[in-house]
């Protein structure tokens, strides 16, 4: 699944780690979200919508997945 992580922590001047962090997760899994070879769950979806203020639509793109 496209996603914008990269660009929206980008935005913010934050590392991997700094965004693993305020997510509770490790900076392995946010490596992984953003290269595309791990999908977020469901809350976590929400956590990162909520920690940079947009939908998660417009975040992550399942165009062409399936």
């Amino acid at each position: 699944m496209k996603n914008r992580l990269k660009e929206l922590r980008g935005e913010k001047g934050w590392s991997q780690q700094a965004l693993a962090e305020r997510l509770d997760v490790s900076r392995q899994t946010v490596n992984a979200l953003e290269t595309g070879k791990y999908d977020p769950s469901l809350p976590l979806a929400f956590k990162l919508g909520r920690l940079f203020g947009e939908p998660i639509e417009s975040i992550f793109d399942d165009e062409g997945a399936g």
